[in-house]
């Protein structure tokens, strides 16, 4: 059993005046509002250290036991892409052709979307994210906590980086997955968990006219009782 224990250090966090608050909130809102997932993308080269700052800001997600239990393995090699396409493109023929219930297909039709994925290959860069149900400390094997969970919030903190550059980006889940551990030879410890193209919107790009929900369809506030008068 592992008795070390971490150190601790002072917490300095960022405090701001209730307007400023209130202003930062807003805006940071209004600013997410406009992520859109698209599907048509450019080849326009990205600098890589954009990438880079990108997915150590996902890194800093919070995790089971600080397990950190994710690899982010980013892909701009032409010829890799091209595989990738390939396999995923097999999975998802398969997919729309007898795998999907038809209720599904039905759900998914009017986003317009079918097995085709060009997107994989034109997007200057993929970012693959992989799951660690268990690290590997010299051949010994180290459970992880709360693994999708994790992982999860990583990858929500990714999509946000990617909106915050000025990029736009795609969650890609070709199902099933297992070949993207084979095709980028990944350790018997790491599951394929998203896949990610990056990069600039393609000119004349569209996507779909989509409403979000209200904040009454999402947000239950549970507020305090006042105590009646006299008691």
């Amino acid at each position: 059993m592992n008795s070390q224990k971490t150190a601790f250090i002072n917490y300095k966090g960022i405090r701001y005046p209730k307007g400023e608050m209130l202003n930062r909130s807003r805006e940071f809102y209004q600013f997410l509002d406009k992520r859109r997932s698209v599907r048509e993308f450019c080849d326009k080269k990205i600098p890589k250290e954009v990438i880079n700052n990108i997915v150590m800001a996902a890194s800093t997600a919070p995790s089971g036991a600080h397990k950190q239990p994710w690899t982010f393995c980013v892909v701009s090699d032409p010829a890799l892409k091209q595989k990738i396409r390939e396999a995923a493109e097999k999975e998802e023929y398969e997919n729309y052709n007898g795998r999907m219930s038809e209720e599904w297909l039905e759900d998914l039709e009017p986003f317009g979307t079918d097995w085709q994925k060009p997107f994989l290959e034109i997007a200057p860069y993929l970012i693959i994210v992989f799951k660690k149900p268990y690290d590997l400390v010299n051949g010994q094997k180290h459970k992880n906590y709360y693994v999708n969970e994790s992982v999860g919030i990583a990858t929500g903190f990714l999509l946000t980086a990617i909106h915050n550059a000025g990029l736009v980006s795609l969650t890609h889940t070709p199902s099933p997955m297992n070949f993207l551990h084979d095709i980028l030879d990944r350790p018997e410890n790491e599951r394929a968990f998203l896949v990610i193209p990056v990069g600039y919107p393609a000119m004349n790009a569209t996507v779909p006219d989509l409403q979000r929900k209200t904040k009454e369809e999402v947000v239950v506030y549970y507020k305090e009782e006042k105590a009646e008068h006299g008691s």
